[in-house]
This record gives structure tokens, sequence and C-alpha cells, in this order.
């Protein structure tokens, strides 16, 4: 399996060993645009893979932090309760840079600036970019790819 992730399209395309297209979803990326540095906000681009899939036993609209269940399930109450928060819902897929200085080591590393591929609770917002440099999905989307890929699957994030 691979995954190309089209920043212009704001779109997520699951493709088989064979390129074969298997699935294609909407996303938002960063608001900031794309880039690789520490603390920009930015989608980093290049290739990556997908370092942890984390979340298998998670309901749908789990909330998570610090890569791990509150075991809080996402609600308009919650959101009110936490006006602050950044959701992370029902999966993560933790994404790893493969080129070095480009999106891996020192501070350009996508991995170690936590980014994931995971559920939002602001699904009406997917088709713009409006992350803090995630890639955010619907939680039935998210959960359906979680379900196809593992860990080591490459991403290819462009423009």
């Amino acid at each position: 399996m691979r995954l190309d992730i089209d920043l212009s399209a704001q779109r997520l395309s699951l493709h088989d060993h064979d390129g074969q297209l298997l699935a294609a979803y909407p996303i938002s990326s960063a608001l900031n645009g794309p880039g690789e540095t520490h603390g920009s906000g930015c989608t980093p681009r290049g290739r990556h893979r997908v370092r942890a899939c984390i979340g298998r036993e998670a309901p749908a609209g789990a909330v998570f932090v610090g890569r791990r269940w509150t075991g809080e399930i996402f609600s308009t109450e919650l959101a009110e309760q936490h006006p602050e928060r950044d959701w992370i819902l029902s999966r993560i897929l933790w994404l790893g840079g493969l080129e070095p200085g480009i999106n891996r080591y020192a501070q350009v590393d996508t991995q170690s600036r936590f980014i994931y591929i995971h559920g939002t609770a602001d699904e009406a917002l997917l088709g713009q970019p409006v992350s803090h440099g995630c890639i955010r999905m619907a939680n039935d989307d998210v959960i359906a790819l979680f379900n196809r890929v593992e860990a080591g699957c490459a991403v290819d994030i462009h423009e």
C-alpha cells in the first residue's frame, strides 16, 4: 500500500503496490501551508512512512492526547468544556520523514514534530487547509484507512 497526499487538492489517495487507486478521501492540511521547519505549523512535504498506527481498539470519536486515548469520546459538550484543544480523534497514523535535511533530522524532522494523519472534530472543514500541520480526515475515513495500512506504509506529500 502507498498513500499520496496532494496538498493542492486537499486529497489523500490510497494505492496498492501496482499503483491502482483503491480509495480517495478529502483532508485538511495546515492553515500555514506547506513547510518542514519545527514550530512552523506547516504540513511537511516529501517522502515519508507511517511510523506507528495508534488506536486500533479505540471507538470512533475517541479523544487522544499525547498519542494516548483519554477515555473520552468527542461530543459537542466536551468541545464546549475544552475550547482550547486541537482534537485528535479516532485513529493516529504517525508519520516519519525519509529524506535527511528535508523532512528528517534536526529542525525539519516530521516525526519529532508529531505530524499525524488523524480524525477531526471539524469534518465540515475538510477540503480546506485549517490544521496546525497534521493531515485531518473524517473519523469514518481515518478508521477505514487505518484498517488498510500498517506501519512502514509509504506516504508521499506534495503540492
